[in-house]
């Protein structure tokens, strides 16, 4: 029998790296960028998470309609 095995990650993804970054430099003044384009990573994620979840519902729909 095997264990079932925990994993437990540490630190940031991807997306809150580069936001972050985009924060820091917006905010020593490195880059003049709109506060739009700083976050954009996080928009731009939450943005596909919600097209992804759109497609997934309709997929479910069609499936449940044949």
């Amino acid at each position: 029998m095997q264990k079932d095995k925990e994993v437990k990650t540490v630190g940031l993804g991807f997306v809150d790296a580069l936001t972050l970054l985009f924060i820091a430099l917006k905010l020593t003044g490195q880059i003049d960028w709109n506060w739009f384009w700083v976050l954009s990573p996080i928009w731009i994620s939450i943005s596909f998470l919600a097209v992804l979840a759109i497609v997934i519902l309709l997929i479910g729909r069609i499936v449940d309609r044949m």
